[in-house]
């Protein structure tokens, strides 16, 4: 596997990394605290059959923590450990298409709330806004007028910010990676209300 000024972390070094992250998490998502490492890690190999680029493993480490689960639907946050393209990241990627109605109804109703967790100054300290590729015109159902259309036409909902070589050379990733998931954490929950169902009915949208 390539390597870069000893950035390259071994499996064993990156699933130790993974549970100093889960554990403090917890403190933030409950529903983290019976995951182990080997649940949010993904796994090395790739798959090469439809693929012209035939290397059977995957050049970087990445993790994903969610109550959900790696493969969880669900908002989530995410690190990636590799040389010149680490990065932390969250939030909802291409969501399904009754996942995205849900989140659009959100927004229709709440939108300014969406806003005021983009703005807020520890928010964007971090992540410049909110990413995702876009519709060109407005989504069925939503005027073009509709004061939050720029949400509206998103069809992913994403945060993401760089991690130096250099930080994770010293290990000083971990701490710069809780800090950012700290400060992703309202938009995660923005998006959990806006999918979650709860029993009495009052989070169906």
């Amino acid at each position: 596997m390539p390597t870069k000024s000893g950035i390259w972390r071994p499996k064993r070094v990156f699933l130790e990394d993974v549970a100093v992250l889960l554990k403090e998490m917890t403190e933030m998502e409950p529903e983290l605290s019976s995951f182990k490492p080997k649940d949010c890690v993904f796994r090395q190999n790739r798959d090469v059959r439809f693929s012209a680029n035939k290397d059977p493993y995957k050049t970087n480490f990445g993790a994903y923590f969610s109550p959900g689960g790696k493969k969880s639907s669900g908002p989530g946050y995410y690190l990636q450990v590799q040389p010149g393209n680490s990065f932390l990241a969250g939030g909802i990627w291409m969501p399904e298409a009754d996942t995205l109605k849900k989140i659009r109804k959100e927004i229709d109703y709440s939108g300014a709330e969406l806003e005021r967790i983009e703005n807020a100054p520890e928010f964007k300290k971090l992540f410049k806004s909110i990413e995702g590729d876009k519709l060109k015109t407005s989504p069925r159902d939503y005027e073009a007028h509709h004061p939050y259309i720029e949400y509206l036409k998103l069809k992913s909902f994403t945060v993401s910010h760089p991690i130096s070589d250099k930080a994770v050379e010293s290990g000083a990733f971990l701490s710069f990676a809780l800090d950012g998931f700290r400060r992703m954490k309202p938009f995660n929950d923005f998006l959990r209300q806006a999918i979650e169902e709860v029993e009495d009915g009052s989070g169906l949208l």
